[in-house]
């Protein structure tokens, strides 16, 4: 089912629709500051099941990480953070960038990576933000599988040509971007950059 949504003004009503689709175990395609992303509620296994069988990989060994509508969540997904690491988080986010965290007990066992870790995103994009503070928790969240095409992973059109059998719902709320978020590491006590993304790094040094 492809739902259009105002990027700048989200209608309630089609946020509810998407919101209610995620309560009751669905996988969803939305758009994000960077690209669009394939997601579903942290609390339902099966759900998320289903997205490790769409990227066609074994859910102990995928990388997933939390849209959170900002950072209250932080207390209650990642273990405590450093206070120079929370200053950086607070100064870049919402923003393109995922902050690898350590996680906490409340992170559901098959989220978490073999580190014990947890990726935390507040991307810039109201579609996404007033989904996550309607549903009250974060959405889990994956890269759409990657094609050449590039409009395979920024036109929602054809996102739900081809992936409207296995998700569902894809939300269009206007074309995507073709650069993922920047991905740093902050667990060793001092950000270290994984992936270098959207988001600037050296300015976060």
């Amino acid at each position: 089912m492809l739902i259009h949504i105002h990027p700048d003004d989200p209608q309630p009503r089609n946020i509810t629709r998407v919101v209610e689709c995620l309560r009751d175990g669905g996988v969803i395609i939305y758009p994000t500051d960077t690209i669009y992303g394939i997601g579903c509620s942290i609390l339902n296994a099966n759900a998320v099941t289903r997205i490790a069988r769409i990227k066609k990989m074994d859910v102990k060994k995928a990388h997933f990480s939390f849209i959170c509508s900002d950072l209250s969540h932080l207390t209650d997904y990642a273990r405590s953070v450093d206070t120079p690491i929370f200053r950086m988080l607070k100064a870049s986010l919402p923003g393109p960038y995922t902050f690898i965290l350590e996680a906490s007990r409340q992170v559901p066992k098959m989220l978490k990576a073999k580190k014990d870790t947890v990726g935390i995103r507040v991307p810039d994009n109201r579609i996404c933000l007033n989904i996550v503070k309607e549903l009250g928790h974060p959405i889990m969240s994956a890269s759409l599988p990657m094609d050449v095409d590039v409009e395979y992973f920024t036109d929602p059109e054809v996102m739900d040509d081809v992936f409207g059998n296995v998700v569902d719902m894809v939300i269009d709320g206007g074309p995507g971007h073709v650069l993922a978020s920047t991905v740093i590491d902050c667990t060793s006590g001092a950000p270290v950059l994984v992936r270098e993304g959207a988001g600037p790094w050296e300015h976060l040094l």
